[in-house]
């Protein structure tokens, strides 16, 4: 089955339409789009605008030319044509342009009287089709029209090419505004260009082969050469080699990989011959996932385009009624010959106020700014955190993973008289093996480096943020904290002693009984990141204040954030009331963004008012946060708060100059400027401004492409 016939279709304004083929809303009447993008996907809508757009200008220059040229020169014009014939020759080629070309405006503007989703084509429909109806009856009856309109001639003045330059010039608009348009997605089809088309697979035999990436399974065996892609996200089973993660990750700097090393699909292999075995294939990959991902947050709504959508809903009956008013005023009032200037002025606020721009003011705008982020390395999953994020005040941040490397490893072992060294480690690292306390892998990989092997554990048992319990050949095993073993065996002052002298070197401790006799300590140490300082700093430069909120002692936290430069600090907190903390930091007033990589850390994320996960972390945490950090360095909250402030200054300059763009224009198509200077909007000049006003907002909001972010 293919994937047009699989996808689904929405509207950039209203997310709630979807349906499983093209077309366009029935609220506002925009050409829906597809919901997951195609890296060489038609715009099926694009090509259909265009052709009406092209035939439709070949149609109305020659059109406008002989109208123009009648109108201020009709001296040029040949004497044998008669002003009657000049008048049958507009019709002639204003039909069609009218009828086939503007066939969509008045079809998506029926629809929206009929629902009564009032929007644009209402407007358009109205417009265009009062100035040709008005005109073809001045061309066919013009005895009914009051004499004062009409000529010596007994003819009517007819304005044909007013109808159908207004339709070119939309038709104009349309096909801009849906190139312009196509570019916001041009992020997610950067990312759809990423992969290879192609996989190296090895079979049972040793021979290989080139698929298709269709084709790769689960455990496929595949090679990558020097300066190709990565395939799909897989374990490196021999080979040794740097890959550039930069399309991912946002890193320039190639990362070394060799055996059990993880591979991100899409990346690309530098130096050396990678054997990988598969591990997620098809829409499971990380790259697929980043897509769907900004998929989503391009579709999602800020909750300032409450605002816009507010504005709108009243927006278009006030334009009726203005026009409506404006023609009576100038039939009643105006000067001769009266009905002219009213259809004409009328005419000109229907078209000149169409709020297309106000609509598309914010969606666009969140679009491209998603986009820019995914392309450096930051997943936003709403627009909602998109835009919180510029409001920010506080940032709490976790420790272990999120300041530091996330990667503990073992620096001290020291074993109590009586125990077996190699006894005591075999018996750490298998029950360390079944927990998933960040700690827990180092004392398993300290294990493993030495060649032991782990051992079956039974009576598995975990005491959060205290420790873990279990029994191994017969014997009671327990690993953690301080506390949590001095509740079950009485410490020696010479171990106090030494875990005092620990305490000052800044490591964590991880303590453990057999038997409930103190066994062994485990100093642990887990190296801050080179670039948290850095990020920290430049947080409090922007005003924001950085609390650390970790579960590990007093010491070590504060020795952390005093070398970090944080100032406040909450140490040996439960993961449960690391949420407590931010609730009572909102409550008093604060914007709170949460970030953290833990499975403990997935409450404190939800709480928040902005969730960053990093991108090394947990899925738990991931999937609990509004933005992902995908390298898991903190100076992407540098970046995505810079990229907030960049975008909603965007939204707020489409919304400032749409909103005045349309209150400004409905007075002047009115006839504002008539009395003072005898000028009158035309509706074809309306029809212009109107058309490239939504162009303008599109134009402005793909600036958010080029903005230098760090």
């Amino acid at each position: 089955m293919s994937v047009k016939e699989t996808n689904i279709y929405t509207c950039p304004m209203h997310l709630e339409i979807k349906q499983d083929h093209p077309g366009s809303c029935p609220k506002c009447g925009m050409a829906l789009e597809p919901i997951k993008v195609q890296a060489d996907e038609e715009n099926d809508e694009l090509t259909y605008m265009s052709r009406r757009f092209w035939i439709s200008l070949f149609i109305s220059l020659p059109l406008f030319i002989v109208a123009m040229t009648n109108d201020l020169a009709p001296e040029l014009l040949p004497e044998s044509l008669s002003m009657l014939s000049v008048q049958w020759f507009l019709f002639i080629l204003a039909t069609p342009v009218v009828l086939w070309g503007g066939w969509p405006f008045f079809v998506r503007g029926y629809l929206s009287v009929k629902t009564w989703n009032l929007n644009m084509f209402t407007l358009i429909a109205i417009g265009v089709g009062s100035s040709y109806i008005y005109s073809v009856f001045a061309l066919l009856v013009p005895h009914t029209f009051p004499p004062l309109m009409q000529t010596e001639d007994g003819l009517v003045h007819v304005y044909f090419e007013a109808s159908a330059v207004i339709t070119t010039l939309v038709l104009l608009g349309q096909m801009l505004e849906l190139k312009a348009r196509s570019k916001t997605t041009s992020a997610i089809k950067t990312l759809l260009n990423l992969s290879p088309a192609q996989a190296h697979k090895i079979d049972n035999n040793g021979n290989e082969e080139i698929v298709s990436l269709e084709s790769v399974l689960v455990d496929d065996i595949l090679r990558i050469k020097p300066g190709e892609k990565i395939p799909v996200d897989g374990v490196v089973i021999g080979g040794h080699s740097n890959v550039d993660e930069s399309m991912i990750t946002g890193e320039a700097i190639p990362v070394p990989k060799s055996v059990d090393d993880f591979l991100i699909g899409a990346t690309l292999n530098k130096n050396g011959t990678l054997l990988m075995r598969a591990v997620r294939v098809g829409s499971d990959t990380m790259l697929s996932e980043i897509i769907d991902m900004v998929a989503q947050a391009q579709r999602s709504r800020a909750p300032i385009q409450h605002i816009a959508d507010k504005v709108a809903g009243y927006f278009v009956p006030a334009v009726i009624f203005s026009a409506i008013f404006t023609f009576f005023g100038w039939y009643m009032w105006g000067p001769e010959p009266r009905l002219a200037y009213a259809v004409v002025s009328a005419v000109a606020v229907l078209i000149i106020a169409c709020p297309c721009a106000l609509g598309l003011a914010t969606p666009i705008s969140i679009m491209v700014g998603t986009g820019r982020a995914a392309l450096m390395g930051i997943l936003i999953k709403d627009a909602q955190s998109l835009e919180t994020m510029e409001k920010v005040t506080i940032l709490v941040v976790d420790k272990t993973g999120t300041l530091t490397e996330g990667k503990p490893k073992v620096t001290n072992f020291i074993v109590s008289d009586g125990f077996d060294e190699i006894d005591v480690l075999r018996y750490a690292a298998s029950l360390e093996s079944v927990s998933e306390h960040p700690l827990a892998q180092a004392i398993v990989k300290h294990a493993k480096d030495a060649g032991l092997v782990l051992s079956q554990v039974d009576k598995f048992k975990a005491i959060t943020a205290r420790g873990i319990i279990g029994e191994i050949d017969d014997k009671k095993i327990v690993l953690g904290s301080q506390e949590f073993i001095n509740s079950l065996c009485i410490f020696e002052a010479d171990a106090q002693k030494k875990i005092k002298a620990l305490r000052k070197e800044d490591k964590g401790l991880i303590f453990m009984s057999i038997d409930f006799h103190l066994c062994a300590i485990f100093a642990i140490e887990d190296a801050i990141k080179p670039t948290s300082k850095e990020a920290i700093h430049a947080l409090k430069k922007e005003g924001i204040k950085v609390v650390l909120i970790s579960g590990d002692n007093k010491i070590t936290a504060n020795k952390v954030a005093d070398t970090l430069g944080i100032d406040k600090v909450y140490s040996s907190v439960l993961p449960n009331v690391k949420a407590e903390i931010i609730k009572e930091l909102q409550d008093a007033g604060e914007i709170v963004a949460m970030a953290g990589d833990g499975i403990n850390d997935a409450p404190a994320l939800m709480q928040a008012n902005v969730g960053i996960a990093m991108g090394t972390g947990t899925d738990v945490a991931i999937n609990s946060a509004g933005i992902t950090l995908i390298k898991g360095d903190l100076l992407g909250i540098v970046k995505v708060r810079k990229l907030s402030y960049e975008t909603m200054k965007n939204i707020r300059q489409n919304l400032f100059f749409a909103f005045i763009y349309n209150s400004a224009g409905i007075p002047i198509a009115a006839g504002l400027f008539y009395p003072l200077f005898g000028v009158l909007l035309s509706p074809v000049i309306a029809a212009a401004a109107m058309s490239f006003s939504s162009v303008s907002v599109i134009t402005n909001a793909l600036q958010l492409r080029n903005i230098k972010i760090g």
